[in-house]
């Protein structure tokens, strides 16, 4: 008997080819390629209705109602609540919360609608047992324990629920496929089909997906361009407090975060975020300064730290703790070549409060300032607030948000702030002083650097 045949796929872009090798010939990711049985080709698949095209003008734009949670961060994130028919994708490591945060938004949406809770990865007990000790054991929601995606969807047809939440991605099998369950071809084919019954059935599918060691997305990245939505997760054990950030989002902004609080009680929303990561208490600390940040359509206060030391090594080391480490490289060229403030000799760690993670380039002016203020080991005023790129030329570059950003720290009582020069239209009328300034020099002799 001929033994069966088999083909490799990519993890990263879920492109097919017929023996191993070390690169991705479509997407030219390395050590990507999994084994998987050959699909059956000439497989012709159940007839559909012929689709007609229409005029772009007859389409309705109307905006779709939204689905409230129950949760307002993570209405939030998903751009004001679920979007019946839409596909959302939520990652994260083993333990962070997500099926509490699910099952909290499903016990709450199946006051009013059908709900369907499907586990792959517990029995009904258990799930029962996290309901009970959540205090949410009352109301309508339905649960399934079930692998199978076609017995799933048998299920989903006959109870037509308006939310389906399926827990996890990677433990789903199709029987069409002859693959083990969280192979890259089971995945594709699992996510395909759910995302055909949400589309067809305008019911909100929430997958729940599994993430590597590295903190991407388990499974083909094809998979993260078939839903509407990719939410992450995160969240450091040692503390109680979580982020959910939006990295997708058809229906809304893209990298807004949601903040929440783990409790014994289930997953509690942070209604004021800008105190968790502003936790300075008692008097002024060299190296530590307040940074005001735009994560999606809000402005956040974050306390940037900084720590600089005498280094014993040939090659100092460069640490940045929420921060893109080459960029705090960079920030420290910038500042030997303008301000004439050399670390060739010196550790450098900085490090943003809560485990927060800036990717904005309105982080600069912050960054360097704390460096400087635990480098002269003098303490920055509390009452100031700093953002602004600083270029490669020591220029200081514009950020969006700005006047939204002072009011957020204006409500929070700080009294001076330093800014680019481009951001000071209409702040005026604040009652904070803001320093606009034009070049990086000009900022620290502000500050008696």
């Amino acid at each position: 008997m001929a033994a069966p045949k088999v083909v490799f796929f990519c993890r990263e872009c879920g492109g097919e080819h017929p023996k191993w090798s070390g690169q991705c010939q479509h997407c030219g990711a390395w050590n990507t390629l999994d084994e998987a049985p050959a699909p059956v080709r000439g497989a012709r698949r159940a007839a559909t209705v012929r689709a007609a095209p229409v005029k772009l003008d007859q389409i309705d734009t109307a905006d779709l109602p939204r689905l409230p949670t129950g949760s307002a961060e993570l209405d939030r994130v998903l751009g004001g609540g679920l979007v019946p028919g839409s596909v959302v994708l939520i990652g994260g490591d083993p333990g962070i919360g997500k099926s509490t945060l699910l099952l909290q938004a499903l016990h709450h949406l199946a006051r009013t609608r059908p709900a369907l809770y499907v586990t792959g990865e517990e029995s009904l007990q258990q799930v029962a047992m996290r309901a009970e000790r959540l205090d949410r054991r009352d109301g309508d929601l339905d649960l399934l324990a079930e692998n199978n995606v076609e017995r799933l969807l048998e299920a989903a047809a006959a109870g037509a629920p308006a939310v389906l939440v399926a827990d996890s991605v990677q433990t789903l099998y199709s029987e069409s496929v002859s693959s083990a369950p969280g192979s890259v071809t089971q995945v594709r084919d699992c996510a395909a089909q759910l995302v055909a019954h949400a589309k067809t059935n305008r019911c909100v599918v929430i997958l729940v997906g599994h993430v590597t060691k590295e903190g991407n997305l388990a499974g083909p990245r094809v998979l993260e361009h078939m839903v509407d939505t990719v939410l992450y997760f995160e969240g450091d054990r040692s503390s109680r407090f979580r982020l959910v950030r939006a990295v997708k989002n058809r229906f809304g902004a893209v990298n807004e975060i949601g903040v929440f609080a783990m409790t014994d009680r289930g997953v509690r929303d942070v209604n004021n975020p800008s105190a968790i990561f502003l936790s300075r208490g008692g008097e002024p600390a060299p190296g530590s300064v307040a940074f005001a940040t735009w994560e999606g359509t809000r402005p956040l206060l974050v306390e940037v730290q900084a720590l600089v030391d005498s280094s014993s090594l040939a090659n100092p080391r460069r640490l940045g703790l929420g921060i893109d480490q080459n960029r705090l490289g960079m920030l420290l060229a910038v500042l030997h070549r303008h301000a004439g403030y050399g670390l060739g000799d010196q550790d450098v760690f900085v490090n943003l409060v809560g485990g927060v993670r800036v990717t904005e380039p309105g982080v600069d002016l912050a960054v360097l300032l704390a460096v400087l203020s635990s480098l002269a080991d003098r303490a920055l005023p509390d009452d100031m607030v700093l953002f602004g790129e600083v270029g490669l030329s020591g220029e200081l570059r514009p950020v969006q948000g700005a006047l939204e950003r002072l009011k957020e720290a204006q409500k929070l009582g700080f009294k001076r702030a330093i800014v680019p020069a481009a951001n000071r239209t209409g702040t005026r009328a604040l009652a904070l002083e803001v320093n606009a300034v034009e070049r990086l020099p000009e900022a620290l002799a502000i500050l008696g650097f």
